[in-house]
């Protein structure tokens, strides 16, 4: 009785927290709308979105390691493993400027898919080859604004222990536009959120730890295989 009273109370805050961050979000769009072109006031208001998420869920428990390599006046492209949608809420805990690179489905829920909008993060419409074409040029054209873009390189979720293959696209992308690569790892999300019930029922202990940023000035178009190979191996083993 307790976990389904409690279950419930997290996720009609959560929900709430949504629709607020919404109201928040449309209000900064409006009134700075001549001054924050690259939307940073509105995506910094999901900085406290992710820590009230994180904060009221008693069976979270977040740990955040390595922010000390990120440099908050470079661009990074950024690459993660992906096991659940919790990971876009680690994700702002970085307090980075980023854009996402998320698939048209997102787009499409109430509110979230609102709240995605209006931060201007980039839509992949899958099998779409137009539409990749456009997520990349729209992602070059992000880098060279000096505002980071957020790739999940194995295109869909993951085995919590073994990654799928990584795809080409962000680090041609890297070494295109010159940028370093931001590995960072995601540990502990695959059942943050209750698969199959609407209950929280297990205690999770999620990492997101930041590693070493991989230089890519010294690289030439066709060393997008090597980068690709250090990015995933950093990633698998954490260093």
């Amino acid at each position: 009785m307790k976990q389904t009273m409690q279950s419930a109370l997290i996720w009609v805050v959560g929900i709430a927290l949504i629709v607020l961050l919404f109201f928040v979000m449309a209000f900064f769009s409006i009134i700075l709308y001549p001054f924050d072109r690259k939307r940073k006031v509105v995506h910094a208001q999901c900085f406290w979105w992710a820590d009230a998420v994180t904060a009221l869920n008693p069976y979270w428990k977040v740990t955040v390691n390595g922010l000390e390599n990120i440099d908050r006046l470079k661009t990074y492209v950024v690459v993660s493993n992906h096991q659940s949608l919790a990971d876009i809420v680690l994700m702002y805990k970085t307090k980075m400027q980023f854009k996402w690179v998320a698939k048209d489905s997102l787009f499409k829920i109430p509110v979230l898919g609102w709240n995605m909008r209006l931060a201007r993060h980039i839509r992949l419409k899958r099998e779409d080859f137009s539409s990749i074409k456009r997520v990349y040029r729209e992602a070059g054209e992000w880098l060279r604004k000096g505002v980071s873009v957020v790739f999940f390189p194995e295109g869909t979720r993951s085995d919590e222990h073994e990654m799928g293959i990584f795809q080409n696209g962000a680090f041609k992308l890297a070494i295109r536009e010159k940028v370093p690569v931001l590995p960072i790892v995601i540990e502990g999300t695959k059942n943050a959120i209750p698969k199959g019930s609407w209950r929280f029922t297990t205690r999770i202990s999620c990492l997101i730890k930041v590693l070493s940023p991989i230089d890519t000035s010294g690289l030439l178009a066709h060393d997008f295989v090597r980068l690709r190979e250090l990015a995933r191996a950093q990633l698998s083993t954490g260093a």
